[in-house]
């Protein structure tokens, strides 16, 4: 009698583990859930600019590239690879007149990086007056980043 009673504690002695399998699972669900849905997502943000009207000029469909120095003054490259110093009136009267002819024309700003965030956002003013519905920011990889994450 004895010894059946001690089989019976031993086979009813609860296990202190815990059952990972469903948690890997669950893991490996989301994780296909997120590699799906990632590249869907939109990283950029869109803004919605108002149109204005001005002399229109000809252009051809590459991207108008706003040059920001360090001290605030503006170069304006239509896209022919040619720079032109501009003050703020003629940028947003010529950018203005390009958004006329080609309202789909890609804008960017080109921004040095030691330029105040006043500076760089300035212009991003005197084109949306100038009616540009979309601004990109310009950059350049760093060729010594050794960090692959984004910031």
């Amino acid at each position: 009698m004895q010894s059946s009673l001690r089989v019976r504690k031993s086979k009813l002695k609860l296990k202190s583990e815990i059952n990972v399998v469903p948690y890997i699972d669950v893991m490996l669900v989301l994780l296909i859930i997120f590699m799906v849905t990632a590249p869907l997502l939109n990283l950029g943000v869109n803004i919605q600019l108002p149109q204005s009207a001005a002399k229109a000029i000809t252009t051809d469909k590459r991207p108008v590239v706003v040059e920001v120095t360090e001290d605030g003054h503006y170069f304006l490259d239509l896209g022919g690879g040619k720079r032109e110093p501009v003050d703020a009136d003629e940028l947003k009267a010529k950018v203005a007149a390009v958004m006329r002819v080609n309202p789909q024309a890609p804008v960017f700003i080109s921004g040095d990086k030691r330029a105040s965030y006043n500076v760089v956002y300035q212009a991003m003013v005197l084109l949306q007056q100038a009616g540009v519905p979309k601004v990109g920011l310009a950059s350049q990889p760093d060729a010594g980043d050794t960090h692959h994450g984004r910031g």
